[in-house]
């Protein structure tokens, strides 16, 4: 079923990263590194679909050529940082729903690209990926590989998006960090619906904590991608292991916690009806034993109506001992009249 993944990382030397061996990765193709003559070659991959470059909308028209081209747009990236930890492409990757179909998919990852791009004013080099044949078929997922700066007709300009810094941010009265990565999972929820519900499909998805949609439950663990290969070769990860049983634990005290909070809540709702009972015996009242009761609710209610028009009930009453049939109609006109009204009157 269709579920909400959107995951935003950073490419940087920091981590022994590149940009151009990155972007050779997820597209699929061969790309050398002109910093340090390094080949990276990924040609025989055959689970990417489909592949593009987006620029921004004043860029579309052919002003900036030379960052359609794959390898010279990631060399000139990595040109472009001096610093021997700087960070050299920021990603994106995003799950697609495998209720889609393959062109829907596509079209659904080509319009967030085409997003981002006009948004922060990047590159943005998408990839669109199937599942691999010994993973899960329902992985059909997108890379969106973005530049850290502007694009500009000649080459790569200021920092832009979010890794501009938070001065630079409020100087240009924009939203910090931290809301601008809530927008982000909001519009990719936003579009990820738009299209199942063009599609015709029921699922949803949402951005969304499950406390703020009101799900009591635990999150699922996310267990590391590298721990999760290890065990798929026979390897045991501490780490895989340890995250899974602080989840069993959360779950465990979620349940106990609930446990109590019932039993909590059954008690004060048996003292506030003992007290109610109490205070109906000392006004002469007969006990309320079943509130919940809907009937009993319903045989109280006609029982007070009745009281209130002991007249009206006691003449009700005569006519029928009468029994003159002479007297039928008016005996029925009297009986509408001390009939009690209907459940809807009393708001039951």
């Amino acid at each position: 079923m269709a579920i909400f993944y959107l995951q935003i990382n950073s490419v940087g030397r920091g981590a022994g990263r590149r940009a151009t061996a990155a972007a050779a990765y997820r597209a699929g193709e061969r790309i050398r590194d002109e910093r340090s003559g390094e080949l990276h070659n990924y040609s025989r991959r055959r689970d990417v679909m489909h592949t593009e470059i987006f620029l921004p909308g004043q860029l579309a028209s052919g002003a900036a050529a030379w960052a359609r081209n794959r390898e010279r747009l990631w060399n000139t990236a990595e040109h472009a940082e001096k610093r021997h930890n700087a960070r050299v492409a920021r990603e994106y990757q995003v799950a697609l729903p495998p209720e889609l179909s393959p062109s829907q998919r596509v079209a659904l990852a080509r319009t967030f690209s085409r997003e981002v791009a006009e948004r922060y004013k990047v590159a943005v080099d998408l990839a669109v990926h199937d599942p691999r044949p010994e993973g899960d078929s329902r992985n059909f997922h997108a890379h969106l590989l973005t530049t850290t700066r502007e694009v500009t007709p000649a080459g790569l300009g200021a920092k832009a998006g979010l890794d501009m810094s938070g001065r630079e941010r409020r100087r240009h009265d924009l939203p910090d960090h931290r809301q601008e990565y809530l927008t982000l999972r909001e519009r990719w929820a936003t579009l990820t619906n738009e299209a199942l519900r063009e599609a015709n499909v029921e699922a949803r998805i949402d951005h969304r904590s499950l406390a703020a949609q009101g799900v009591d439950r635990e999150p699922v663990p996310a267990i590391p991608l590298m721990h999760l290969k290890m065990e798929q070769r026979g390897v045991r990860s501490e780490l895989a292991e340890r995250l899974r049983s602080e989840y069993r634990e959360r779950v465990q005290r979620r349940v106990e916690h609930s446990a109590e909070s019932a039993q909590t809540q059954g008690s004060a709702a048996l003292t506030a009806a003992d007290s109610a009972n109490a205070a109906r015996s000392q006004q002469g009242a007969k006990p309320v034993t079943q509130l919940n009761d809907l009937e009993e609710i319903r045989r109280q209610a006609r029982e007070a109506w009745l009281r209130l028009r002991p007249k009206e009930a006691e003449r009700a009453a005569q006519l029928r001992d009468r029994g003159h049939s002479g007297e039928r109609a008016g005996r029925q006109s009297e009986e509408r009249e001390s009939t009690p009204p209907a459940e809807e009157e009393l708001g039951l």
